[in-house]
């Protein structure tokens, strides 16, 4: 049950079976929405460069579409590991060290992603219930999708680092006890 020093703590397997299957849903809209974008650039540069005549409301969609990728693939990241830490640093404390930086870890990243879903909520609400558009002529993009996943993405992202925080106590009182 203890992680061998170097080995990152995982979250429960129940949690890991509930949530997987959805991060890569995420993970996988989100390569289609860049790989659409991809194209949208494309024909808006050759639009431009060729026909004098670019796809209108390009930089909406692709200002929307960025914030829409970047809490999309958030989960994936936490989920896997990937997200910024020191690995040398935690290393360097043994297995408790580990479990007490994903403890602390854990805790901070759901405070911070629980502000934002906290921030964001109403501001989604409102964006929907209002018709808020960004954008002005030939194309007005809705806000509200952005928003909602802004939202949506933060909160399956502060399930996951308390799933992770939780796994990180059980391994502390497990090694207490143990000591």
């Amino acid at each position: 049950m203890t992680p061998r020093p170097g080995q990152s703590l995982e979250t429960p397997p129940v949690f890991d079976r509930l949530t997987t299957p959805v991060v890569h849903l995420l993970l996988a809209v989100a390569a289609v929405i860049i790989f659409a974008l991809g194209f949208l650039v494309v024909a808006d540069v050759i639009g431009r460069g060729v026909f004098n005549s670019p796809v209108k409301g390009t930089p909406e969609l692709v200002s929307m579409s960025i914030v829409i990728i970047c809490f999309l693939l958030a989960p994936y990241a936490v989920q896997s590991g990937g997200m910024l830490k020191a690995d040398i640093l935690v290393g360097a404390f043994g297995a408790r060290g580990q479990a007490f930086s994903e403890l602390a870890s854990g805790v901070l990243g759901a405070l911070l992603f629980g502000l934002i879903v906290w921030g964001g909520a109403m501001p989604a609400l409102e964006a929907f219930t209002a018709g808020e558009y960004e954008g002005e002529g030939a194309l007005r993009v809705p806000a509200w999708p952005a928003r909602v996943i802004v939202v949506a993405g933060a909160a399956l992202v502060v399930l996951i680092y308390l799933a992770r925080a939780v796994r990180a106590l059980r391994v502390l009182f497990d090694r207490a006890h143990a000591a």
